[in-house]
């Protein structure tokens, strides 16, 4: 309780509430952006897991903002997060500096501690006898990243950071939609990159 109240009274905080910021000072700065980079917010959910579920993107350039979302039948919330990034990425014609923002932290370790790229050279084995869960969308988010320039940072959910509240709100619209998609992959079992022919 002290070191709350000692954190409350610092000078940053201080002026944070005197300026009106006292929300943004809950969330870490967001990494500034350089000319010509491309700035991506992603979410992604489920109603039940497994279940209904969807994802949302806000994709952002100096010129331009744009926003994805799309919802499934029946899925997991993992796979929506990953779903999100791809489908983001997926948007970008030319190779690309981006900053994709996550709050899942399976997406952004799975990526900046080298995770995914650790299974892949494996044969999609997380250990000797565990297979990598999700492997189809994690060899397609590898290839997307090995196309573009991309540095995922992690964002906590529901703190305030307004692109993420969209995306949350985009990705949860998406699952009470009427145009649901199957995700064929998670359900017909093939997510495993090793079962392909």
């Amino acid at each position: 309780m002290e070191e709350a109240q000692r954190w409350l009274e610092s000078p940053e905080i201080k002026t944070r509430k005197a300026s009106g910021r006292t929300q943004a000072a809950a969330e870490p700065a967001a990494p500034s952006s350089s000319p010509g980079q491309i700035i991506i917010y992603t979410d992604g959910g489920c109603a039940g897991n497994p279940g209904p579920g969807g994802y949302g993107a806000v994709i952002m350039d100096e010129e331009s903002r744009s926003e994805l979302a799309q919802g499934f039948r029946r899925t997991t919330n993992n796979r929506m997060e990953l779903m999100a990034c791809i489908a983001a990425l997926d948007t970008l014609e030319a190779p690309a500096d981006v900053i994709l923002h996550s709050d899942s932290r399976y997406v952004v370790n799975g990526i900046a501690k080298g995770w995914a790229r650790k299974w892949r050279a494996n044969g999609w084995m997380r250990t000797k006898c565990e297979e990598a869960e999700n492997a189809d969308l994690w060899a397609k988010l590898l290839d997307l990243c090995d196309r573009h320039r991309v540095r995922f940072v992690w964002v906590h959910s529901h703190a305030g950071n307004r692109e993420n509240e969209r995306c949350d709100r985009l990705a949860t619209g998406a699952t009470q939609g009427p145009d649901l998609k199957e995700d064929h992959a998670y359900v017909r079992g093939r997510t495993r990159v090793r079962s392909y022919p």
